[in-house]
């Protein structure tokens, strides 16, 4: 086993013991979000783990068109270029037939067959096999026993896929309900049952043992389960620690297991305490992180409206709103209402849709030349006062420099603090 995927099972068996030890794993292809918290978890010394999901990266390309490998590539060299030489661990997310689900379930199955096996072959040894979605021959439900086999023959195709055989992968199971990406309003968020979760457990250890992965299994280290929160496009469901007490007592019955929390977005910093001594020891970050860093992109072409003459200006929302118009299918389902209601959904709703489209050429253009406007001198304390008054006194008071790109970034790592305070400490025990 790698050292860092070894480090991370001592941080989980620590939080077994009553410890308030975890990670949070932040989600994104972004370059300054991945800046940002490969810097984050080098000034804590933590642990450092970087996702990428099925849909957003897979031997096809994603939505980012980056397979396993360019993702990879890119974490370790925005490591590599901030100089970060603590423990990193690459993670692939619901990995199963999601991207493919509306082909039959064979063809959707071989295609999660070599996404998997391209994640694990590049380097990627957080595993989450997520079979839970039917495909379009499939019935509505799947049953549990379905789902696991699914689950077991991806595992399978992991093994046999890593590199190293000394290091295999570590793997999660289970998957959130509601589904991934967050719910829309009104929803009654109801923690998982501890018989669910038991049930899951059960039908996914019989599957990995009718497959010879018995030792695969050993390295299920954690489950992801509802814990009863969640959030939509203009609000959030906290986390109650009462009503999920079962919950976060039922994991000590399996061996060497831990909860993995997803759409943990938003959440008040006291929530993230409570879920990681509740035994979610993983907790997922996902479009806080991009929609922190659209909050400082949009408080920076403030700035820019302030000190550049209109027509040297980048123009940016309006470069993100034209790219949103000219493609709304990452869009249109999730927002709805009249076309103002749209619109101040497409730039402000929790879920974040905008994250899709940074990297059209003229969005990336526009902040490109909104950077270059903004470095030409360094920013007026007044006006991060103004626009960017959260982090006025790191101006000010920490050294923290009034350029755009670092501005951009620490709005970022502000967002991910809660979630690095909650994790404790990753020092060997």
């Amino acid at each position: 086993m790698s050292t860092a995927t070894a480090h991370l099972r001592d941080l989980f068996a620590r939080n077994r013991r009553g410890q308030r030890t975890g990670v949070y794993s932040v989600c994104s292809a972004h370059p300054l979000v991945l800046e940002a918290a490969l810097g984050l978890a080098a000034q804590r010394r933590q642990v450092a783990v970087i996702e990428a999901t099925c849909n957003q990266v897979n031997h096809e390309g994603g939505y980012t068109g980056m397979q396993p490998a360019d993702f990879a590539a890119r974490v370790k060299q925005i490591a590599d270029g901030i100089g970060y030489d603590g423990h990193l661990v690459l993670g692939g997310d619901h990995l199963g037939p999601q991207p493919w689900r509306r082909l039959a379930a064979g063809e959707a199955m071989l295609r999660a067959e070599a996404m998997v096996r391209a994640y694990v072959g590049a380097g990627f040894t957080k595993i989450h096999v997520d079979c839970s979605m039917p495909c379009a021959d499939d019935p509505a439900d799947l049953s549990e026993d379905v789902i696991a086999e699914r689950a077991a023959r991806l595992a399978a195709v992991a093994e046999s896929a890593a590199p190293d055989r000394n290091a295999p992968p570590i793997y999660i199971i289970g998957t959130e309900v509601p589904p991934p990406g967050g719910m829309g309003e009104g929803h009654d968020i109801v923690p998982t049952s501890p018989a669910s979760v038991s049930s899951t457990w059960s039908a996914h250890a019989a599957a990995f043992a009718s497959r010879g992965l018995g030792s695969a299994m050993d390295r299920v280290v954690a489950m992801v389960v509802q814990p009863g929160l969640d959030f939509g496009n203009e609000s959030v469901v906290p986390f109650r620690p009462a009503q999920a007490r079962a919950l976060c007592e039922a994991v000590l019955q399996f061996p060497a297991a831990i909860f993995e929390a997803h759409s943990t977005d938003y959440q008040q910093p006291a929530a993230y305490r409570s879920l990681v001594e509740g035994h979610f020891a993983i907790l997922k970050v996902g479009p806080a992180a991009t929609f922190a860093l659209r909050e400082a992109l949009y408080a920076l072409e403030a700035v820019e409206a302030e000190l550049i003459a209109p027509e040297d200006r980048s123009g940016l929302r309006a470069a993100l709103e034209a790219a949103m118009l000219a493609d709304p299918g990452n869009w249109a389902s999730h927002y709805h209402g009249d076309q103002a209601q749209q619109h101040y959904l497409r730039h402000f709703s929790y879920s974040d849709r905008s994250r899709y489209y940074w990297t059209v050429p003229a969005v990336d253009a526009a902040v490109k030349r909104l950077f270059a406007n903004l470095s030409q001198r360094l920013i007026p304390l007044p006006l991060i006062s103004q626009y960017l008054p959260q982090l006025r006194n790191r101006v000010e008071a920490e050294g923290l420099a009034p350029t755009p790109r670092a501005l951009g970034i620490a709005n970022v790592q502000r967002a991910l603090s809660a979630y690095a305070d909650a994790c404790g400490t990753h020092a060997a025990a």
